[in-house]
């Protein structure tokens, strides 16, 4: 077996699929969860990109079938969640309007990951570096900060965190570790980049959040395919068994095996 199906058969991703089919198995399988756990519903960060879109579509149609079917209100609670101002917080607003949400709340972020940059700073001084917290560095701190947020939300309205994460972002390990990679369930994460592309068509997800570039808006300017060097498209032909370009092939299975710690369990002895 060749790394490439090692690697999609690890991701289990298919090389096409079925939209609707897709769709419903997601559905159901929220629903189940949220059933055997005893929660209350589902949380999901509305990041205003099509990863949180698609996500958000599922989980409120898994907790309006399970109101509908048990007789009383499961929730989806829509977060958004900027860093001060964000650019582009109206898609993020367009999509819990697409999904009919009713119960969103907005959290800034931004005076709490200044404090925690500050005293990052503070104690890279007392061990004799005096320099400013990296961009990437702070970057991570506003996906760790956003998720602490989201699990004390969901801690008081007992909901369970649902994650945006996918197998074009596995395979790359293009998520912050116990940031927005920790979460509760993640229904998108047998899909490729292009799969959830597919999905979100089904379900509804405003054009405009279809078309824009993926970021993951931790600094400004910043794009998924202009820092990994790798674009979707062949990230998902990749996944897809396809073959692609052998710089291209490099790259992506380079990134997979130095991000197998993101994906593995905690090693212990």
């Amino acid at each position: 077996m060749s790394l490439q199906e090692q690697i999609i058969a690890e991701l289990g991703v298919k090389s096409s699929i079925n939209a609707e089919q897709e769709v419903r198995k997601r559905v159901d399988f929220l629903k189940s969860y949220v059933k055997d756990s005893g929660a209350s519903g589902l949380l999901i960060a509305i990041s205003g990109g099509l990863d949180s879109a698609v996500a958000t579509g599922l989980c409120k149609r898994a907790t309006d079938e399970l109101t509908e079917e048990l007789g009383k209100e499961y929730k989806t609670l829509g977060v958004f969640q900027p860093y001060g101002t964000q650019a582009d917080i109206e898609h993020s607003y367009e999509t819990a309007k697409a999904f009919d949400l009713k119960y969103t709340v907005e959290t800034n972020i931004e005076d709490t990951v200044n404090e925690v940059a500050l005293e990052v700073e503070h104690g890279l001084k007392n061990i004799g570096v005096h320099q400013h917290i990296s961009i990437p560095g702070k970057g991570n701190v506003k996906a760790r900060i956003r998720m602490v947020v989201q699990y004390a939300l969901s801690f008081e309205q007992n909901l369970l965190v649902v994650g945006t994460d996918h197998a074009s972002e596995a395979i790359t390990g293009f998520y912050t570790k116990w940031g927005d990679g920790a979460v509760d369930i993640t229904p998108l994460s047998t899909l490729n980049k292009r799969q959830v592309k597919q999905l979100g068509s089904y379900l509804g997800v405003p054009q405009s959040v279809l078309d824009k570039a993926p970021t993951a808006g931790l600094w400004e300017g910043q794009t998924d395919e202009k820092e990994l060097g790798i674009s979707y498209e062949d990230n998902s032909d990749y996944l897809e068994g396809k073959e692609i370009a052998p710089e291209a092939r490099e790259k992506l299975e380079s990134f997979f095996r130095r991000t197998a710690h993101k994906r593995n369990a905690i090693p212990g002895i």
